[in-house]
């Protein structure tokens, strides 16, 4: 099946069309058809998004995710040494 496709070409891009043309020895049709391989090659299939550090890190605690008492004491290491949060229930 061939297909005809008309373009416009600035003068930069019609010089680029001629220099590959010339180092190539190609036609313009093929330049433009290897062209538009290498696009499609590059960008035509989108990637699928990998999530980061999925199924990589192993604790060996199977409930780490639904067990709250290992937040207990997140963070509260980064306040400095003694530095204990306030008790619950208490009106401070």
């Amino acid at each position: 099946m061939s297909t005809t496709v008309q373009a416009r070409l600035d003068e930069a891009t019609r010089a680029a069309l001629d220099r590959l043309v010339r180092h190539h020895g190609w036609s313009a049709s093929e330049v433009v058809r290897e062209g538009i391989r290498l696009v499609e090659e590059r960008h035509g299939h989108p990637r699928r998004r990998k999530l980061v550090g999925i199924g990589k890190f192993d604790s060996g605690v199977t409930d780490l995710a639904t067990n709250k008492k290992y937040l207990e004491d997140l963070g509260w290491s980064s306040m400095g040494p003694g530095w204990r949060p306030p008790e619950r229930g208490s009106s401070k």
